[in-house]
Order: structure tokens, then sequence, then C-alpha cells
């Protein structure tokens, strides 16, 4: 009986160690660093993204921002106009905003309003607007990844967004491989 206690008192310590080796590969795996998913077009969640990604990236944590879908909306230049789309291209060109700066608020939108009166109340209160906030990430060396599979489905061509150094193309696999070895993942 002695004998069998030992047995299952060694087996629960092995177990214990696997399971330590398990943690630390894990945690020897993580980065210091933030990966979002932006995938609203809405200003709000857009300045929500922004804010979040400047904060971290200040206290010197990796940033990396995969805009897909209504939220490549906001890295549309409204001075580029690419040659070359389909019918459904241009009507998805002319039916979504062109820029952040054109961005409705998921709420409280008010025929307009809404957007002007949170950047009146942002200027107002010092706060970076979001033409300055994407400058800013720029500077910071915060990657922003434009989803391949939205804009081809949106119709969108790399020729009509912004000019930002950090600025690439990818599909949902390299995000969901950064958002792995990230300490930290958003969904906004």
């Amino acid at each position: 009986m002695e004998e069998e206690l030992k047995q299952q008192v060694q087996q629960l310590q092995d177990q214990v160690e696997k399971l330590k080796k398990k943690v630390t590969k894990i945690e020897n795996n993580r980065k210091d660093q933030l990966s979002m998913a932006v995938v609203s077009g809405d200003m709000d969640k857009i300045l929500a993204a922004m804010v979040l990604a400047l904060a971290a990236a200040a206290m010197d944590t990796k940033v990396k921002m995969f805009f897909s879908f209504w939220a490549l909306s906001a890295l549309r230049d409204k001075n580029k106009s690419p040659k070359g789309k389909d019918i459904i291209s241009k009507m998805f060109g002319i039916m979504l905003p062109k820029g952040k700066n054109q961005l409705k608020l998921s709420n409280m939108n008010m025929c307009g309003m809404g957007p002007k009166m949170i950047k009146y109340l942002m200027k107002k209160n010092n706060v970076l607007s979001l033409d300055e906030m994407f400058k800013t990430a720029g500077e910071l060396g915060i990657e922003i990844i434009v989803c391949e599979m939205s804009m081809g489905l949106m119709g969108f061509k790399k020729a009509e967004f912004i000019d930002d150094p950090h600025l690439t193309f990818a599909g949902a696999a390299t995000f969901v491989s950064d958002a792995g070895e990230s300490a930290a993942q958003l969904f906004i």
C-alpha cells in the first residue's frame, strides 16, 4: 500500500513538472506586444483603437493593428482615386467614407453632427485629432496592416490608402500568428 502511494505521488510530481515546463514555454513565447484586430469603421471605435495603440507604444510595447472590413475606410486617402475599378468596387468607393475624417459615430451620429461635436470636444480638451493620432502612430513605429482579403472584397486598391511608414498588406493568418505571440490581443 505504501509503495503504491509513493508511485502515485511520483506520478503527480511528474505531471506537475510537465505542466511547469509548458507554462514556462508559453510565457517565454509571449512578446511585449499588443495585437489589435480593428474591424469597425465607426469614428469612436477607431479613436479607441488609436488611443490604446498610442498608450501601449508610449510604454515601449510593440503594437500591430490589423485593419479589416469597415475599418479600411479610416485608411483611405481622400486625395487618391485609383483607376481601373469595376462597377461594384466603384459603388463601395462611393458609399463608404473616404478617410478617417468622414467616419460616423456608432451612436448619436445625429445626421452628421455627432462627429463634429466629438471633434470640437477633442480640440477643446487638447485631445489629438485622428490625423494627429495616425501621424504619431507612424512616429512611434506602430504597424498598420491592411487585410488583403477585405481590400479585395471591397474593391479597394493599394494606391488609395494613406501614406504611412509602417503600413503593410497581409492576410488573416499574419494577424493570427502575431496575436498568438502577443501578450495582449484586442478586437475592436
